[in-house]
């Protein structure tokens, strides 16, 4: 499927290259070109606005599926899809969404126990953990201010309970299952 052209820009991959365009680390570069996709880990300007998912595509930046999602004041942005995410879902970024998959909520509002991923570190800093496919994070536990959450490494650590984080599992969870075949 071609990606929304609106939300894709061109890059430069600077493979290998320094500041002043020398190589300094050898052995990189090649492969396929590749477009770069405008996924939005912020969602902080799209709070209450319900929206619509219109496909799950394939991104090469990243090992997780994307979605096209359409908010209600129209306008259209590239999310990374939970696992299970169907198209015609409604999702939403709110204080009090529903805790369903897809949805996105501060921590403190989250069930202990419930796989999340898409973690902020700071609130409104953007989503900085767990974004790989097929990974989640567990909400541990609230306390003062404080939620503790597990990380996919198996680190437990705690971030303030106001950062916000999507509900469910990061979708594509058989990416670690393919076979490179050999090293050449």
């Amino acid at each position: 499927q071609t990606p929304h052209k609106a939300l894709t820009k061109g890059i430069k991959r600077d493979v290998g290259r320094n500041n002043h365009g020398r190589l300094t680390v050898r052995h990189k570069g090649g492969g396929h070109k590749r477009t770069q996709r405008l996924v939005d880990f912020v969602y902080n300007d799209k709070m209450n606005i319900p929206a619509k998912v219109e496909t799950v595509e394939y991104d090469p930046n990243r090992s997780g599926f994307i979605s096209l999602v359409v908010y209600k004041d129209g306008e259209r942005r590239y999310i990374l899809a939970p696992k299970s995410l169907a198209v015609g879902t409604e999702i939403v970024t709110s204080e009090d969404a529903p805790v369903t998959l897809g949805n996105r909520l501060p921590i403190r509002k989250i069930p202990v126990g419930t796989f999340i991923y898409n973690v902020e570190l700071q609130p409104k800093g953007g989503a900085k953990l767990g974004r790989s496919a097929g990974n989640f994070i567990q909400v541990l536990g609230q306390a003062d201010g404080w939620a503790t959450i597990k990380l996919p490494s198996g680190e437990v650590r705690k971030v303030l309970d106001g950062c916000f984080a999507s509900i469910g599992p990061v979708s594509n969870d058989e990416h670690h299952l393919v076979n490179l075949g050999k090293a050449g």
